[in-house]
């Protein structure tokens, strides 16, 4: 029996031939990396949060910033949004997205774009999602910038490799250009830069202890809404930071 006489075969080697795929998916009942070194990642995590998204979108646009294989634009979709963009800078993960979505007979459009390029959409969306992006970046607070001066119009699902101490310390708003002391406080916010390579990732550049990730997510405008487990935030949109300039952007 070949494999054109076994759908379920069929699918398998569709699946494999996209591979290596890093989200776990299950796309008519055969999953995409079931050997995954953290489990069924995502879906595992996604069950620890899924209940701060409304069980119904009610047709509410969705903005997927880093979509990988498209698992949570898909998990959007299932929720009665409406129209939903993924967006994926890696042709390989959005030839999986595109085929993924396919299979499931949902309706997702997937670009080729970073998060850099979000003012080329001009177009925001009720739900921004953003999850384990931030640290694989050159420029983390110019994409968050550019996130709420463009795209953001009301909520945001953010998660954020963390490192280091995960106290939220005291600080005062002002420091003379005397004091050093507190820079050397473990609970400071701090973002650890990666020269070369952090678990075998040259992407992973920086990475922030919880004080600093949480100050750059209020200084770029957002507000926590809620934080229902380590690294994964709930985010509205507020006010920026006073000293903090709109980014501007070139269209090329």
């Amino acid at each position: 029996m070949d494999a054109r006489s076994d759908p379920g075969r069929h699918l398998k080697e569709q699946i494999d031939s996209l591979g290596p795929w890093f989200q776990n998916m299950r796309i008519g009942g055969v999953e995409t990396a079931p050997e995954h070194f953290l489990g069924d990642y995502p879906n595992f995590k996604w069950q620890g949060f899924r209940h701060v998204i409304p069980d119904d979108l009610e047709g509410r646009s969705v903005l997927d910033i880093g979509c990988n294989a498209g698992f949570y634009a898909m998990e959007m979709k299932r929720r009665n949004a409406g129209r939903v963009v993924g967006l994926e800078p890696d042709p390989r993960y959005l030839e999986q997205a595109r085929f993924a979505a396919k299979h499931e007979g949902l309706d997702i459009e997937y670009l080729q774009m970073s998060v850099y390029d979000v003012p080329k959409l001009k177009e925001r969306f009720d739900l921004v999602i953003f999850m384990g992006v931030l640290y694989h970046l050159r420029h983390p607070l110019l994409a968050l910038d550019l996130i709420y001066e463009h795209v953001a119009a009301d909520l945001m699902l953010f998660q954020c490799l963390q490192r280091g101490d995960e106290r939220l310390p005291e600080l005062k708003e002002n420091y003379d250009f005397s004091e050093w002391a507190v820079f050397d406080r473990p609970d400071y916010p701090k973002l650890f830069f990666v020269e070369e390579r952090y678990a075998s990732d040259p992407t992973n550049w920086f990475l922030p202890n919880l004080a600093a990730m949480e100050a750059m997510l209020r200084s770029a405008g957002f507000v926590i809404r809620d934080h229902p487990e380590r690294e994964v935030y709930l985010l509205g949109r507020g006010q920026r930071h006073y000293a903090v300039e709109p980014p501007t952007f070139v269209c090329g």
